[in-house]
């Protein structure tokens, strides 16, 4: 899998298998060469000081050939500058999807069809804050605690055991440069004395609790100050209990309604206007499809949101109900993909629940609780034929992709990740590093006894330390503690990834992308072997000529035809961009 996922190789000499003189293959998987067990104790130390001078050779062709490199590292060569680039709005798929077949949109509300500023972190987090002092006790120095936007990431793990937060890879091991104990990066040494190994096992996953909606940047932000206050005050404490309160902290903030009366109570500092959300709307009802709102939230929360966000260009007698042909509020979701509980009609001028039995969804009507096998008993719509959008992967999601129901996955951070994965300093960075790690490879493919070699020592060293540049450039571009949302350092999927991966039919940073695209087009998935069909692939070679035919090489950058299709299927002519 991991050989799939690599980015294309260098070419040329870089990569290049050549047959020496004495028929041993060169380049990757060059340098094992087999001694016969009929030579004499004479011959076989003639043998192997030959093969120390092999040795040799190979690694000074290494060295000049990294040598000759690092030549093209000061400059950003003009074909990487010309590499088409993703587009940040564009809708990436992971699953073939027939817009055309699709009849019925819902959606969830928060941080999907509301947008909201950076100032609801600090909120959250402040109110949360103070839940923890003055309710459950925490000591009154937690107040001068702030929300650190720059510290957390989306999709980070907590370790209710260690109390470590964690950044996995896509294959469940722990980023060295992604794991810290309160704000302390540990290093991959005590990585390994805390877990033994990095890949997480089985048993260790079972005291991992996923950081995974848009609300757990105040969570992760707020567990990492506490873990930290309790070290500097050299006081003993359970992670356990830790995650414990400030969960109960984060919920509280939620279910007793401060953070909604907070918003509502200045929308202009939390709420972003979206003219191009009623658009979208308009155009799925113009087009004949059904639309429901599928929420955790109150109605009166909604109510006061989409009416502020809408306010500019929706009618003064028109209700932002009216779009939609059901509406549900506190529908408590994940419980309610797989509950049994009964619809109640919700009076908005009384705030009260009727009792009466549900067994039709009435127009401009609003509905609280409920599960999903009354509202498939009640509608009559098909899975295959309905399409839900949710920012939570497990609880607004899973439970849909279980059901047969088309999912998309709303990733506001998708936006940003993808404005620096286009800029021509990242991409160079990135074809630095796999350079390096071709290089590496070839090293030690060497025989085993080179390594004993002061200058294979050198060149290691050498290369290690010119990896680690790379890597922590292209991290610091995304994110100073824990790097790219959807990437790990050395340009692997995340583990937040695999999740998208898994849970997501297609994923974009806003419902309203859909305006770029027609309304029957059928979104493909990429015809290439990246994961994430919004990566692009950036080859480790391109071109320039030498004079010295050992230094020809091949180390800058060009875009391979798949690439060039990908982007071309995934992105329609609206939205591609050169630039």
């Amino acid at each position: 899998m991991a050989s799939l996922r690599r980015l294309l190789p260098l070419r040329s000499l870089l990569l290049g298998k050549n047959l020496s003189a004495s028929g041993t293959c060169e380049g990757l998987g060059g340098g094992f060469r087999s001694y016969s067990a009929s030579l004499s104790p004479e011959e076989r130390i003639l043998k192997l000081e030959e093969d120390d001078q092999l040795a040799e050779d190979d690694i000074a062709k290494i060295r000049a050939q990294f040598d000759a490199a690092k030549q093209s590292f000061f400059k950003i060569p003009e074909a990487v500058k010309e590499m088409p680039k993703m587009h940040p709005k564009g809708i990436y798929v992971n699953k073939n999807l027939k817009l055309e077949d699709i009849q019925v949109y819902g959606f969830d509300y928060d941080y999907t069809l509301a947008h909201y500023s950076s100032n609801l972190q600090t909120l959250i987090y402040e109110l949360a804050k103070e839940h923890l002092v003055n309710e459950l006790r925490y000591p009154d120095s937690c107040l001068e605690f702030k929300y650190d936007p720059t510290f957390p990431i989306r999709g980070l793990n907590y370790d209710k055991l260690k109390g470590c937060l964690l950044k996995l890879d896509f294959f469940g091991s722990i980023e060295p440069d992604g794991c810290y104990f309160g704000h302390r990066k540990l290093t991959r040494k005590e990585i390994e004395q805390i877990y033994g190994t990095r890949h997480i096992g089985r048993d260790q996953a079972r005291g991992l609790v996923s950081l995974m909606d848009f609300f757990c940047f105040s969570e992760a932000c707020l567990l990492a100050d506490i873990v930290q206050h309790f070290v500097d005050a050299k006081l003993e404490f359970d992670a356990s209990h830790v995650y414990e309160d400030v969960n109960c902290a984060i919920q509280h903030v939620h279910r007793s309604g401060l953070a909604h009366n907070g918003i509502l109570s200045d929308p202009q500092r939390y709420l972003v206007k979206n003219n191009q959300l009623l658009h979208f709307l308009r155009m799925l009802r113009q087009k004949g499809k059904k639309l429901f709102l599928l929420t955790n939230s109150p109605y009166h929360f909604v109510d006061g949101g989409m009416r502020f966000m809408l306010e500019d260009s929706l009618g003064h007698r028109d209700s932002w109900r009216e779009l939609f042909d059901v509406v549900i509020a506190q529908a408590n979701k994940p419980e309610f993909y797989t509950s049994e509980h009964l619809f109640r009609c919700y009076d908005i001028e009384k705030d009260t629940l009727a009792f009466s039995k549900v067994d039709t969804f009435l127009p401009n009507k609003v509905y609280y609780h409920g599960c999903l096998k009354s509202f498939l008993q009640i509608t009559k719509w098909i899975g295959p034929e309905v399409i839900y959008f949710g920012d939570h992967l497990f609880s607004d999601l899973r439970g849909p992709s279980k059901a047969g129901w088309r999912t998309a996955a709303i990733i506001h951070e998708l936006e940003n990740e993808i404005h620096i994965q286009n800029e021509d300093s990242y991409r160079f960075e990135q074809a630095k590093f796999h350079i390096i790690q071709e290089l590496l490879g070839k090293l030690h493919a060497t025989v085993a006894n080179s390594q004993r070699h002061e200058a294979f020592r050198s060149l290691l060293w050498d290369l290690n330390e010119e990896r680690q540049k790379a890597r922590c450039a292209m991290k610091n571009m995304f994110n100073r503690s824990f790097g790219a949302t959807f990437l790990t350092d050395t340009g692997q999927e995340s583990a937040f990834a695999y999740n998208i991966h898994r849970y997501a039919d297609v994923y974009t940073s806003k419902p309203e992308n859909f305006l770029f695209y027609p309304s029957e087009a059928w979104l493909h998935v990429p015809f290439d072997i990246k994961i994430m069909p919004h990566h692009v692939k950036v080859c480790s070679s391109w071109k320039e000529k030498s004079d010295d035919a050992m230094l020809s090489k091949e180390i800058v950058a060009d875009v391979s035809t798949d690439v060039v299709r990908r982007i071309l299927i995934q992105v329609p002519s609206s939205l591609f961009k050169t630039e």
